[in-house]
């Protein structure tokens, strides 16, 4: 646990550098610490524990920066095991509840990970693509003000030659840029009116909605298609992963025998299985 502490607390410190460390130290040694030793071995298992810090720099880096604070590190447990920290009730209450949160969070990842395959991912989105509905989406900008006159006036300057994006500038209540998005996407009266327009058009009568009047202008229009295998995977192992452990705790609660009671001591009914499932964090 302390070494992994130590490892993420190095991230906030983490800049580029050219210092290449000697992955083998002295005969796998990092440091010796009043006698204790700090291995090579164990900075790189924190290295390999820490996706945050292993996606940012190399194990060279990560040694170069992260190795005085495993030394402090060493240094602090070894005066509160001088102190007789670890002989206190909190020390071991916070132990047993720290080794109690290992176990669940280490048997839902081996759970997960039974769950989570290349071959559920691949027939999740196989489901996604063929349950996709052909749909037009439309890039588009918009001129949002507080009145009609003032949406008029808008468009008297755009016919008039005016530049959209310059008028967006100086009228818009909000950027002007919408980007791409499916008629679904957007408050009725917006997306009525829009996908009614064609390419490099823009609303001759302005657009009411709840959030004031619009001027729209049609950038391009396409027809939607599925996301990638890539950009969909990490919501399709997101989906898998909280089915799983949704299915964890079902089974778990269906096969035990649980008595729920109030403050005052009074019976609780039964809850439904897999109901206020714990939060759980990734790896």
């Amino acid at each position: 646990m302390q070494n992994k502490y130590a490892a993420a607390a190095v991230l906030s410190l983490m800049i580029a550098s050219p210092f290449s460390a000697m992955a083998a130290g002295n005969n796998g040694v990092a440091a010796t610490v009043n006698g204790e030793n700090i291995t090579v071995a164990e900075m790189r298992e924190g290295y390999e524990d820490n996706k945050q810090i292993k996606d940012k720099v190399s194990f060279d880096d990560f040694y170069a920066k992260a190795l005085d604070i495993y030394v402090n590190g060493k240094l602090l447990y070894q005066a509160a095991v001088a102190a007789d920290v670890t002989e206190t009730p909190q020390y071991k209450r916070q132990v047993e509840q720290a080794k109690e949160e290992i176990a669940r969070k280490i048997y839902l990842e081996q759970k997960v990970e039974k769950k989570v395959t290349d071959a559920e991912v691949n027939k999740l989105y196989d489901q996604y693509k063929a349950n996709f509905k052909d749909q037009k989406e439309i890039k588009a900008k918009h001129i949002l003000v507080d009145s009609e006159a003032k949406a008029k006036e808008v468009i008297s300057k755009l016919k008039k030659g005016g530049n959209f994006d310059a008028l967006a500038k100086e009228y818009s209540k909000e950027p002007a840029e919408l980007g791409w998005f499916t008629k679904q996407m957007m408050v009725p009266e917006f997306g009525n009116a829009a996908f009614a327009m064609k390419k490099g058009s823009y609303s001759d009568k302005p657009v009411k909605t709840q959030f004031g009047y619009h001027v729209i202008e049609v950038e391009d229009i396409r027809d939607a298609k599925p996301l990638s295998k890539k950009d969909a995977e990490p919501q399709l192992k997101a989906m898998l992963t909280q089915q799983a452990i949704g299915d964890v705790f079902v089974s778990l609660n269906k096969a035990a025998k649980i008595e729920r009671y109030s403050l005052d001591g009074k019976k609780l009914p039964d809850a439904p299985a897999g109901q206020n499932l714990p939060a759980v964090s990734g790896k």
